[in-house]
């Protein structure tokens, strides 16, 4: 059997969506993929940077799982497996410990997101959604996005010329535009800047002078795990997040699509654990499903795995290549900025859209005020040191979500019964 259907006759009008098993011809098909390649190679690329991992080993392994992703969720859930930055702290805490102690807290996280998966296929989504409601998983969604916002306002403000023009020609492709000028908004728009970065010479010439002196052929660094105790304590707490942020993915893709994806959440967290776990055994970092490309799909229309599986190859390829590695991280700070101020919007967008699909109710004080909390903490990027741990926003403001709602509503149906 095919992998995927062709859509009509491969090509696609404006009013219309190309749904996760179909596919475009393979010309477009590439295009969409490379778009994909492009929103997640910044964030993917920056988490091993900040933890000292092996940038190429990360690479890998992220192709390798989100291959991985696409065949374990049997081609029905979009994604994108990238870096996850909730490993950045409890990585950088143990960063003297040496890589092998890291690796170990990776595999670690992974092995028990694995168990939570397979707890969740077992028990039914019911058991999952008792605990991740509706409030929960929108209010995830939205916090990823608004949390994610510093750091596109941040590259943004460090080449604010080329953020803007950036920004201003994705969304003149994506409101304005028609057909493939619609479809491909975000790659013609970073496209477009990048070149003319190049002719300008707006690239910092440090990153050219690692384009110039990387190999064209090179083999990812592997590593072995060392499972320490102290450093598997430091990271149980993303497990947390990375459970919510892969519930929140698959509940973005169905409001997206229209299609209920509920049956695929368990499959979806055990192959992101399985991605993590592979990573860990391997020198890679741990990984989750990427909010970037959610904001891809929203604005092409396009959910085809076939552009997912396209990109996982390619970044495969990368990996064993420094210097398109080197290629791609030329891409200026600005143009990331200016392209992760629309997709990390329509993210919150999305999140607020499961909202009130779910017809979520905010008179209620547990949604309200418990959901208001994560929020700030999230956007306020709210960050406290517990010993040798710090964690950020991100984590806290998934902690409070997916931790207090369901107490708290429990305690307040025991205590006030209707």
């Amino acid at each position: 059997m095919a992998l995927w259907t062709v859509h009509g006759d491969g090509r696609i009008t404006d009013s219309e969506t190309v749904a996760p098993q179909e596919r475009l011809s393979w010309p477009l098909t590439i295009g969409f993929g490379v778009q994909h390649l492009v929103a997640m190679f910044g964030a993917t690329v920056l988490v091993p940077v900040a933890t000292g991992l092996p940038v190429a080993t990360t690479l890998f392994f992220s192709g390798i799982g989100t291959l991985l992703f696409l065949v374990i969720t049997k081609n029905r859930v979009p994604s994108y497996l990238g870096s996850s930055f909730a490993f950045v702290a409890p990585l950088a805490a143990a960063r003297e410990q040496g890589t092998a102690a890291q690796l170990g807290g990776v595999l670690a996280a992974g092995l028990l997101v694995i168990v939570v998966g397979i707890a969740v296929k077992a028990l039914g989504v019911r058991m999952l959604e008792s605990v991740m409601p509706p409030v929960v998983t929108g209010a995830v969604v939205i916090l990823i996005g608004l949390n994610l916002s510093h750091t596109s306002t941040d590259q943004f403000s460090k080449q604010p010329l080329l953020a803007a023009v950036t920004t201003g020609l994705v969304l003149i492709c994506g409101v304005l535009g028609r057909g493939l000028l619609f479809r491909l908004s975000v790659l013609l728009g970073v496209a477009a800047v990048w070149a003319g970065a190049f002719v300008f010479g707006q690239i910092d010439d440090s990153r050219l002078d690692a384009l110039r002196e990387a190999a064209w052929i090179g083999l990812p660094q592997l590593q072995r795990p060392e499972l320490r105790p102290s450093v598997v304590l430091l990271v149980l707490p993303v497990v947390i997040v990375l459970v919510a942020e892969n519930v929140g993915h698959v509940k973005a893709v169905s409001a997206l699509t229209g299609r209920n994806l509920d049956g695929s959440i368990g499959d979806s967290i055990i192959a992101n654990g399985l991605s993590t776990t592979l990573a860990g055994l391997g020198g890679g970092s741990g990984t989750t499903t990427y909010s970037e490309n959610i904001g891809v799909m929203a604005v092409t229309k396009v959910y085809s795995t076939a552009a997912y599986a396209f990109a996982a190859g390619f970044t495969i390829l990368l990996s064993f290549s420094p210097k398109f590695t080197a290629l791609l991280g030329t891409i200026p700070p600005g143009v990331l900025g200016g392209l992760t101020l629309v997709l990390y919007g329509l993210i919150a967008l999305i999140g607020m859209r499961i909202w009130t699909n779910a017809r979520v109710d905010l008179t209620n004080p547990t949604n309200a005020m418990v959901g208001g909390a994560a929020l700030i903490a999230g956007v306020g990027d709210l960050t406290l040191r517990i010993g040798t741990l710090e964690m950020g926003g991100l984590v806290w403001g998934s902690l409070l979500i997916v931790i207090l709602h369901p107490v708290l509503r429990w305690l307040r149906a025991a205590l006030r019964p209707s």
